[in-house]
């Protein structure tokens, strides 16, 4: 199966924690970030192909 996702979609879904990093949940696995670029290879390794 494909997956594609809207890189801005997949930036909307995350939580600001209030200490410089972000909560972002992908198939109900969450992941602490701490910059926004990092989403694209969470979402790689959940294989994803990321529209930008």
């Amino acid at each position: 199966m494909v997956k594609t996702a809207l890189f801005e979609s997949l930036i909307e879904g995350c939580t600001e924690n209030g200490d410089g990093t972000w909560t972002f949940t992908l198939e109900g696995k969450s992941y602490i970030i701490k910059d926004h670029l990092e989403i694209s290879k969470i979402a790689q390794q959940h294989d994803y192909i990321i529209i930008y």
